[in-house]
């Protein structure tokens, strides 16, 4: 009886790990996607910039 509650224990606790190692997942990969987001906002942004000076060079020519 003792041994089936301590295999009990250890089944809900294997659970219960593996839903935080899922919920680290899901965190890293959402981590991920945001810093992907940031990555191509940086890179809009230096295409903003190349188009501002470019316009600007034209301008002055």
């Amino acid at each position: 009886m003792w041994r089936k509650k301590v295999k009990e224990k250890a089944s809900e606790g294997d659970e219960e790990d593996g839903e935080l190692i899922r919920e680290r997942e899901i965190g890293r990969e959402r981590e991920r996607e945001r810093e992907r987001e940031r990555e191509r906002e940086r890179e809009r942004e230096r295409e903003r910039e190349r188009e501002r000076v470019s316009c600007t060079r034209d301008a002055t020519q």
